[in-house]
């Protein structure tokens, strides 16, 4: 069953819930993980791509966008609403639905910032999960 985390910034936390993808995807990413990002669009997917390259100095993640980027060569792949289709691993969702294909990766990660829509659909991502049954885990994030 799919492991979801949902991360919650805090009010001294900077950055939004992009910054803090990014910050989550190089965990995952430096623990052996592939990662698949998904966006609410074509336009977020490529603000992202661009956000990889700069969130942190000195930082080198391979990614790419799916479609576009060879998925062997690049083990962080960003998507703009499409399904991932052989991704497995870890999903970040930075889309405010639940992706239909979620519950075929290991772990689902749910980055929430500050912003009052983000936050309202967050809770209802939250129980769509808790009322189905997945095992949920909640961690604010104060820095």
């Amino acid at each position: 069953m799919t492991r979801i985390d949902f991360y919650v910034l805090g009010e001294r936390a900077g950055g939004d819930r992009f910054v803090l993808a990014c910050r989550l995807t190089e965990k995952a990413w430096n623990r052996g993980h592939r990662v698949y990002l998904h966006t609410g669009s074509d336009e977020e997917a490529r603000r992202l791509d661009k956000l990889l390259w700069t969130f942190r100095q000195g930082s080198f993640l391979p990614h790419g966008l799916a479609g576009e980027s060879d998925p062997g060569l690049n083990p962080i792949l960003i998507g703009g609403g499409d399904d991932p289709e052989e991704e497995h691993g870890v999903l970040i969702n930075l889309c405010s639905e639940v992706p239909p294909f979620f519950s075929r990766f290991e772990r689902l990660v749910e980055p929430i910032d500050r912003d009052e829509q983000v936050r309202r659909t967050g809770r209802e991502r939250f129980r769509f999960y808790r009322d189905r049954g997945y095992p949920l885990n909640s961690h604010e994030i104060e820095r």
